[in-house]
């Protein structure tokens, strides 16, 4: 590592104040020779420009600091490139971070990242609906989450997210699994020249293999070692059988649930289902904890898109 920026959330880190610790890994790269810089994300479209401006101007290390959701948005700029990603974790989750076994101290992140291993990675694409109507894509190293999971987002008040963490995304999820409607839609996962058709009420794109929290192993078998999507099918409308699930996860059990099914692809589509005019419920769609849009959507692996620093090199 020569030449790093740091590209931090604003509204991340303790209490909502990211530069001590920002300013803090800093000091670790500067002592280190390494010829360090800070800048604002002050939206994805930023983080992305910043990201290419960053690559042009010859840095080989892009730390991104803040949780998921920032590390996607450095993420759009960075695919293709042979300049690393590195991570400092300030967000609310940190769950790519978990993954990697990323000390949380924004000091040993940042020591980490300076013996850390350079890793070529396959990323996830989604390809989906924005509210304006229109067709995006965004790439994702975590999940990608249709369905409930997307609707959690969609209803999570972001004050609350920042004030209260992931008490407020356990509050919120507690309160859609009582009440929410679930509402089916259709998948098309194809591999290997075999298409598999099915109705499912949630879907999981899964990438990583830990979590961290109340979640862990999310996805059995998910992990960054492989070209493909861990999914996970649900196609019941079961509360209790959501419930089991994950619990199966939190206690690291090997319980097989009625009307869950894993199983590795290249890529899948999701759209909605027919239905009456007037009466279509949106499908919601989300990447990495961020609100994305809605279906139609599709889901895909691209290889060999991006260096990962992974400590323990």
């Amino acid at each position: 590592m020569r030449k790093a920026i740091l590209l931090y959330n604003p509204l991340s880190g303790r209490r909502g104040h990211p530069l001590p610790d920002v300013d803090a890994a800093l000091e670790v790269l500067r002592s280190a020779g390494v010829e360090a810089s800070a800048a604002p994300t002050r939206a994805a479209s930023d983080a992305t420009d910043q990201t290419k401006q960053a690559i042009a101007e010859g840095c080989d290390t892009v730390f991104a600091c803040g949780g998921d959701g920032t590390v996607q948005d450095v993420l759009q700029g960075l695919v293709g490139s042979n300049t690393a990603l590195a991570i400092l974790p300030l967000g609310t989750a940190n769950c790519l971070a978990h993954d990697l076994r990323l000390p949380l101290p924004p000091k040993d992140a940042a020591r980490a990242a300076l013996t850390a291993k350079p890793r070529r990675i396959a990323v996830g694409r989604i390809e989906y609906q924005d509210f304006a109507g229109h067709r995006a894509a965004r790439y994702f190293t975590v999940t990608v989450g249709i369905g409930v999971d997307a609707h959690l987002f969609y209803k999570l008040d972001p004050l609350a997210k920042r004030r209260f963490g992931m008490a407020a995304y356990l509050a919120k999820a507690t309160r859609l699994w009582l009440t929410h409607k679930m509402e089916d839609f259709a998948v098309e996962i194809r591999d290997e020249g075999q298409t598999q058709l099915s109705e499912v009420s949630q879907l999981l794109a899964v990438r990583i293999r830990d979590f961290g929290g109340v979640l862990r192993q999310l996805a059995p078998g998910a992990s960054l070692d492989r070209d493909d999507l861990r999914l996970v099918l649900v196609h019941t409308h079961s509360r209790i059988a959501y419930l089991r699930y994950i619990l199966r996860g939190l206690f690291g059990t090997d319980w097989t649930v009625p009307g869950i099914e894993l199983l590795y692809s290249a890529s899948v589509a999701c759209r909605d289902l027919p239905s009456s005019p007037g009466t279509k419920p949106r499908i919601f769609v989300e990447a990495d904890g961020e609100l994305l849009g809605t279906l139609p959507a599709e889901i895909s692996v691209v290889r060999d898109a991006v260096t990962l620093l992974t400590p323990g090199g």
